[in-house]
Formats: structure tokens, C-alpha cells, sequence
């Protein structure tokens, strides 16, 4: 394994403090404009690290579809997305979620109306969708964006996942 694909042991916050979910897992919705690329990548890579502890899901304010290039470098690290689906964040509202993060300004700022005492938090990734060059500059900005997402949630999974914790 590289460190690429390599998978450690991250800790959690213990069972006990969401007792009310039914089934003891916390949800966790990654919230951006297309469903295309970051929610999408940010939902591949969370289920990869966190395994069964969690429930991963992503949504857009706009779904277009998982954009080919995410999934390609999704598979590069070793995490297949192309099974995921593009979804409408308003699907969302009556759906118990523990935590929404947020990855760019536009899915911020319109984000639909949650259930109550949902949590909202606001991590933003530069969109590669946006990248133009060549193919593999292009490719690069979507690597840059995988790997950044990756980073950000192995931090946040090390320290506890605290966004989670006062959520409960």
C-alpha cells in the first residue's frame, strides 16, 4: 500500500453521546452546488476512512452528475465512487443529519431549510471543475482537490470529529 491507499485507524466520538440515532451511527451530508466533484469526492473519501461508523451522504443545491474526472481520480487512490449518485440537497430536509458540511460559498449560502438542530459547518475546496489547461493540468487540480479533501477529513477524524460531538 501507498500512502495513497493506506487506511488508519481514526477515532470517533464514542456510541453513547448519539444514542437517539436509530441505528448509533451519525449522518454526515457533504453539501455543494453540482454533486459533481467535492461533495462527491468528500463522500468517497469519508466512507473509505470512517468505514461503517458512519453514514456518508452528498447533495447539491443543483445535481449534475458525478463529474467523470472525480471519479478518475477517486480510483487512482483506491476509493470507487462511480456507484455514488447526484443528489437534491432539498431530499435532505426532513432526513435526521447530525452534520452538513458545506464545500464552496454557493451551497453555504443556499443551502435548504434542515431539520432542526442540524448542524452546519462550512469547509471550502477550490472547484477544479473550474481548472483549464491541459488534460493532465487538468487532472491535476482535481488531484489537488481529492488529496485536500482527504487531508481535511483525516484531521478532522483525528481529533474526534468535534463537529460531531456538539451536534449530539
Amino acid at each position: 500500500m501507498n500512502s495513497t491507499t493506506s487506511s488508519r485507524s481514526l477515532a470517533l466520538p464514542t456510541p453513547a453521546c448519539h444514542a437517539s440515532r436509530l441505528d448509533g451511527r451519525p449522518t454526515v451530508l457533504f453539501l455543494c452546488t453540482g454533486n459533481s466533484c467535492r461533495s462527491q469526492i468528500a463522500e468517497g473519501w469519508l466512507q473509505h476512512l470512517a468505514g461503517d461508523r458512519m453514514r456518508v451522504l452528498s447533495a447539491g443545491t443543483n445535481p449534475v452528475g458525478i463529474h467523470p474526472n472525480a471519479a478518475r481520480v477517486m480510483k487512482e487512490a483506491g476509493v470507487d465512487i462511480s456507484a455514488q449518485t447526484s443528489d437534491f440537497a432539498g431530499a435532505y430536509t426532513r432526513t435526521k443529519l447530525d452534520l452538513v458540511v458545506t464545500l464552496c460559498g454557493h451551497a453555504a449560502e443556499n443551502c435548504p431549510p434542515l431539520a432542526e438542530a442540524t448542524k452546519v459547518v462550512h469547509w471550502p475546496f477550490s472547484d477544479p471543475v473550474r481548472a483549464t489547461g491541459t488534460e493532465e493540468e487538468i487532472l491535476d487540480a482535481f488531484r489537488a482537490t481529492r488529496d485536500a479533501i482527504r487531508a481535511r477529513l483525516e484531521s478532522w477524524l483525528e481529533a474526534g470529529a468535534p463537529d460531531l460531538e456538539s451536534a449530539s
